[in-house]
């Protein structure tokens, strides 16, 4: 019959004997590994305060990394020179100036200047507007686009006008008439482009100059000063340029297009997110 009792031999040991030793040398082991492992993470975790510089860095200032591709685009910037070809002192001062940049950009932060100084605002503002922007900066529109542009906006892309005229002012309508006591206005002196003839003369008299052939006159024009006749001495029109001849200012003006796009489109967005409160009495 089966018995609990153990062996009369005295060979017989409780399993519970040998096992509690081993368990707890195992038990151990895994602790003491989770601990290395989860000691290797926090370390070398890159928002974690790490021993050991990334292979894509240079250095670490207070665990803020100093790219290893700025290092050298900087090395080649002020000595024409690539790593393998800079001397000791080139390294080490290009270093120098990173870190201390570095300091002084984690000192602002600390200081808060981008909220009292103006140029910091500034500038900010401008670097934020230039990532919004970059997409439209660095990419180049095919030719149907731009063509496409130059024919919506063919009234843009035409030479400066230019004329020469007298304004000769009359005290009434029928002095005008006669053309008797008239005097010069000395609104428009020589030759003038339109841009420079519009502000001299104001836009009701630039209105009828323009379309005043060589030699001719305008009809009496009643303006507040006196009654105005208009003697046009020379009136070279803006001519418009082929795309060819256009080109150029036609891609300026098709990335600031896309420019403004961007920069409204990423205003709009901060806006959406943005928690703004504006003040009883500027509403």
């Amino acid at each position: 019959m089966p018995t609990d009792q153990p062996p009369t031999n005295g060979t017989w040991r409780n399993p519970a004997q040998i096992s509690s030793p081993r368990a707890f040398v195992l038990m151990a082991s895994g602790v003491l590994m989770g601990l290395i492992l989860a000691g290797y993470s926090l370390f070398t975790a890159r928002s974690a305060s790490t021993l050991f510089v990334p292979a894509e860095d240079v250095a670490l200032v207070n665990q803020q990394p100093v790219s290893r591709s700025d290092y050298l685009a900087l090395l080649q910037t002020l000595y024409g020179v690539d790593l393998a070809h800079a001397s000791a002192g080139q390294r080490h001062k290009v270093l120098e100036d990173m870190i201390r940049e570095e300091l002084f950009v984690q000192r602002g932060k600390e200081l808060d200047i981008a909220a009292t100084d103006p140029d910091v605002r500034s500038a900010l503002v401008n670097a934020v507007e230039l990532e919004i922007a970059e997409n439209a900066i660095t990419t180049s529109p095919g030719e149907p686009a731009l063509r496409q542009f130059y024919e919506a906006h063919r009234d843009r892309y035409v030479s400066e006008g230019i004329m020469r005229v007298k304004d000769v002012v009359f005290a009434t309508a029928a002095d005008a008439q006669a053309r008797l006591n008239g005097r010069d206005s000395g609104k428009s002196a020589g030759d003038e482009f339109y841009f420079a003839a519009k502000i001299h003369l104001g836009d009701t008299l630039f209105a009828s100059a323009r379309e005043l052939a060589d030699g001719t006159v305008s009809a009496p024009i009643a303006l507040a000063d006196g009654v105005h006749i208009l003697e046009m001495q020379s009136n070279r029109r803006p001519v418009p340029f082929d795309f060819a001849a256009a080109r150029a200012q036609v891609l300026s003006d098709y990335r600031n297009r896309a420019i403004d796009r961007l920069k409204a489109s990423g205003e709009a967005f901060l806006r959406r997110r943005a928690n703004v409160l504006i003040a009883d009495d500027m509403r």
